[in-house]
This record gives structure tokens, C-alpha cells and sequence, in this order.
């Protein structure tokens, strides 16, 4: 189930800054680069686009059905995607414990979003993603996950470089 995976994910998120200075974790490794704090605000800010738009395309009369994508390429850092800018992180210098709340609230949308919805309309209604085009709703919670996933190892990545300075 994508609650159980998505959570793993998290996890291992809040594992990876568990112990680090407000100051290290705003801190960015390059002029252009995200800091570790940059990169869990995009993380709160998508998760909870995708809960309200999934949410409102459920509310919609009519909604196209889409063929299930593969998802799972997400994960991929191969592929580049600029983030929408209604996902781009703010340059505000913020807490852990503040990132913490915000996380755990875009959390329980999203998961508010899934426990309420007729699951025959997650399979039967879709929305756009840039890169996979039409995506079922039901594939909008596990994508949650797994842009988690691919943004793990941008925060490694992030957290490595910012050490060696």
C-alpha cells in the first residue's frame, strides 16, 4: 500500500537531517542549488498541490480516464524537471521543527484526500502531470512517494557537498 511506502520514505528523509543545525540544513551548497530546508519545502508544497488538485478534479463532472503510466521513472535523477513554480521552495530561513509541522500536515491532506475519495473515481478520473501526461488519480498518492524517493538522494547529494565546504 503507498501510505506504508510513502511513510518509509519519509522516514528515511527526516533520518537524513535528524541531528543537523537549522543553519546547516538552510544552508545551500552552490549559488542556483537548493538547500536541504529548500528541498523539504518543495517536498510539503507538491504534496499538498497534489491533494488539493486531486482532490478538485474528483469534484469535477468530467474527467477523462487515463492509461496507468509508469510512475516509477520518477525515482530516475537522469531525467531534469523544473519544478513548477507554485512548488518552488521560498528562500525564507525556517526551522526543522516548523519543516516538521508543515510536513506532517501535507501529509495528512493528502492521506484525508485518498481515505475520502470513491476509489472507482481515483481509477476513473485523471489529471496532467508535465512529464507523463494524463495520470490516473490513484497513481497520484504513490507518485507522492516517489518523488520523495527521487528527492532523497538530491537532499544526500545536498547534504555531502555542503559538508565538504
Amino acid at each position: 500500500m503507498f501510505k506504508e511506502e510513502n511513510e518509509v520514505i519519509r522516514q528515511r528523509i527526516f533520518k537524513a537531517v535528524e541531528g543537523l543545525s537549522d543553519e546547516k540544513l538552510n544552508k545551500k551548497p552552490a549559488e542556483g542549488k537548493w538547500s536541504p530546508m529548500q528541498i523539504l519545502d518543495h517536498l510539503q508544497l507538491m504534496e499538498n498541490v497534489i491533494a488539493r488538485n486531486v482532490s478538485k478534479e474528483l469534484e469535477r463532472g468530467n474527467s477523462n480516464k487515463a492509461m496507468e503510466k509508469p510512475i516509477q521513472l520518477t525515482v530516475s535523477r537522469t531525467i531534469k524537471v523544473d519544478a513548477p513554480s507554485y512548488t518552488e521552495p521560498s528562500e525564507g530561513f525556517i526551522t526543522l521543527v516548523e519543516m516538521t509541522e508543515k510536513m506532517a500536515s501535507s501529509r495528512a491532506n493528502l492521506n484525508a484526500v485518498y481515505d475520502n475519495a470513491p476509489k472507482e473515481l481515483l481509477k476513473t478520473k485523471s489529471m496532467p502531470h508535465p512529464v507523463f501526461g494524463k495520470v490516473p488519480l490513484v497513481q497520484w498518492f504513490p507518485f507522492v512517494g516517489l518523488h520523495e524517493k527521487r528527492h532523497l538522494k538530491q537532499l544526500e547529494s545536498t547534504l555531502s557537498e555542503i559538508n565538504k565546504q
